[in-house]
């Protein structure tokens, strides 16, 4: 079986490959990989390019295409990848608003994607964006490799005693909340659905109450119709003034140009940035040598209270093994013909070979 890998960097050619190796060994045959030593082979092949109607051709003689977030599964690619053979999507990713369920549904696509992987790698993440962007550590850098120890424009504030808006309590939600614990903080959530999880951290309130009372607000839901720029110019204009925002769950959530207008204003006192509602045309590739086109993210890096990073709060070893082993384990429930517990699509769709019927469990 043939597994077309879009978006590979070295990294994921790294892991997928290490994990590969010792998941579907047909030599090892210790009791831990005697199961696996009985699946049929698979062999992944990796392509720099990301998935788009132009790439689809590379799919060819594949059962399965494994892809990431910012490649494309809309309808034109998922009916050509189906016209090629491929059977399965697997999502090395826990975002999924890059892919058309309803029409994966409609063709019998397998669909599954890594739910969760280090949610502590993420939360740490956005305590270091807090960090930086709060007490300017950035700026401090450049200025002393100038040879410059002027203190005056690093003021920041203390974090312990501040009051810390989550919007999002799932498992990144969560341990965000525990660390922030550890600094004082007094901690508000949102969460159309509670966890009770994160009632030992603090407690619940409408997002309307949440906004006014927090000096820093983290965003960590997921890209829905109902969370597509959740932080607006109505929410910005609720938010405490000089309050900084962090986002490092999808670009999506936040309405560019209303931040942009807030921080010209003086309303958002900050913002740091893992995701941009424009990555997929800039993030994982680099630009330095060219013109870049988007006027949004480069009125952005003009701001000096203003920190964007390119999508790597999951960049951590620990993730990076859990995405693999986890998105092998995925493979693996579509070759057996088992339900899969990360599948995307109704009931989940079971298939085979490249021949066969879709079969639900």
């Amino acid at each position: 079986m043939k597994v077309a890998v879009f978006s590979a960097k070295p990294y994921d050619r790294e892991y997928l490959s290490q994990v590969h190796a010792a998941r579907y060994s047909h030599t090892n045959m210790d009791n831990s990989h005697a199961q696996h030593s009985q699946l049929p082979r698979t062999e992944l092949v990796f392509h720099d390019f990301p998935l788009s109607v132009e790439t689809v051709p590379l799919a060819v003689g594949a059962t399965a295409v494994c892809v990431f977030v910012n490649d494309t599964l809309n309808v034109p690619v998922l009916k050509a990848l189906h016209q090629e053979g491929v059977r399965a999507i697997l999502l090395r990713c826990a975002g999924y608003n890059n892919v058309d369920l309803e029409e994966a549904e409609r063709l019998g696509f397998f669909v599954a994607n890594v739910p969760s992987y280090s949610p502590e790698a993420v939360a740490e993440f956005a305590i270091a964006l807090i960090q930086t962007l709060n007490r300017k550590t950035h700026r401090a850098y450049n200025r002393v490799r100038e040879g410059n120890f002027n203190l005056d424009g690093l003021l920041g504030r203390t974090l312990h005693g501040k009051t810390v808006g989550i919007i999002g309590t799932g498992k990144i939600g969560i341990s965000l909340a525990r660390i922030l614990q550890g600094f004082g903080c007094k901690l508000i959530a949102y969460d159309p659905y509670p966890a009770d999880a994160f009632k030992p951290y603090g407690e619940y309130a409408s997002l309307d109450e949440l906004l006014p009372q927090c000096d820093f607000v983290s965003l960590h839901c997921p890209l829905t119709d109902q969370t597509k720029h959740i932080i607006n110019e109505k929410t910005l204009a609720k938010m405490k003034k000089n309050a900084m925002l962090v986002n490092t769950s999808r670009g999506g959530l936040i309405d560019t140009k209303a931040v942009i207008d807030a921080l010209k204003s003086h309303q958002l006192g900050g913002l740091a940035l893992d995701v941009y509602e424009g990555e997929s045309a800039l993030f994982y590739q680099d630009h330095s040598g060219h013109i870049i086109q988007d006027d949004e993210i480069m009125r952005l890096t003009t701001f000096h209270n203003v920190i964007i990073c390119g999508h790597q709060a999951f960049f951590t070893e620990e993730a990076l093994t859990e995405i693999a082993e986890s998105t092998l384990k995925n493979l693996e429930d579509f070759i057996r013909r088992v339900p899969c517990k990360n599948s995307l699509v109704a009931k989940g769709h079971l298939i085979v070979r490249r021949d066969s019927v879709p079969v639900r469990i």
